[in-house]
């Protein structure tokens, strides 16, 4: 396993975490500040066309960002394509390659319990409008689809991905989880020269954190709100992964904490709620 990439400068963000070939952990309970989540980013080319690594006691999602890829989990191999995504049990040798081209970001938590190897085909997911939806009101109009929640047993994770419209904001309106979920949000698909602004607050009056957010970047949400907002002409993307405090019983999407002022309406984020 490679060294972790430690945060420099700014606390809470992991600058262009895609800038590598293999795999690389970029985010883990030791170098920040998740108390369960760690987030690892696999590129696979005709550099570096395989990879492999054991999970131990961390439960493990991965999702095809882009180009096509097989996944060995315990001999048993699995092709993942764009936005597929799989949920691998702990305890359990994992092996990554591709014939082209491959982009994989790797989410875990530690847990106490082994849960099914399950895996979950984008183009199911498309079927389904509790797991993709459409939601917001004009300037806050996203995509979302739910990858790793709902639709797979899980101990702590959760993990899907968010597209605003050009311009828009997302994760509005503010709202927070934190007695209940710690997050990640890695932004991908975002060429240059698009990007967005994340900010990370408890004091509405001093962010703790407003900065730019870019193609690669990882920004950590132990706790506060964290509406973000693309610029005009472009759109922002990202990953969103969270783990529960609480096995099992913390893990629920879209049980939210808005932010006084902005909680007279919807959250968006009814459609993606447990049923």
């Amino acid at each position: 396993m490679s060294a972790p990439v430690l945060a420099t400068a700014e606390k809470n963000i992991f600058r262009k975490t895609n800038a590598h070939a293999g795999r690389r952990v970029c985010v883990t309970p030791a170098n920040s500040s998740m108390r369960h989540l760690a987030y690892s980013r696999i590129v696979l080319n005709s550099a570096k066309p395989g990879e492999s690594f054991s999970n131990g006691d961390r439960e493990t999602g991965l999702i095809c960002l882009s180009g096509e890829a097989t996944v060995s989990v315990d001999g048993k191999e699995i092709p993942l394509a764009q936005r597929d995504a799989m949920y691998i049990p702990r305890d359990s040798t994992v092996k990554s390659s591709t014939k082209t081209s491959a982009d994989l970001a790797e989410f875990s938590c530690d847990v106490a319990n082994r849960y099914p190897l399950q895996i979950v085909r984008s183009s199911e997911i498309a079927k389904d409008p509790g797991l993709q939806f459409t939601t917001g009101s004009p300037g806050c109009t996203r995509h979302l689809q739910m990858l790793l929640a709902k639709n797979i047993q899980a101990g702590r994770l959760i993990a899907g991905i968010t597209q605003a419209d050009p311009g828009n904001w997302t994760s509005w309106p503010p709202h927070e989880h934190a007695a209940m979920l710690e997050e990640i949000y890695v932004y991908f698909d975002m060429p240059e020269p698009a990007y967005g602004i994340q900010l990370v607050y408890s004091d509405t009056q001093n962010p703790e954190l407003v900065t730019v957010v870019r193609d690669g970047d990882a920004v950590l949400i132990p706790n506060g709100y964290h509406p973000n907002v693309s610029v005009p002409g472009h759109r922002i993307c990202f990953l969103w992964a969270m783990a529960a405090h609480r096995e099992v019983e913390d893990r629920q999407f879209g049980v939210v904490n808005v932010q006084p002022g902005f909680n007279q309406g919807s959250t968006g984020l009814e459609a993606g709620r447990q049923k």
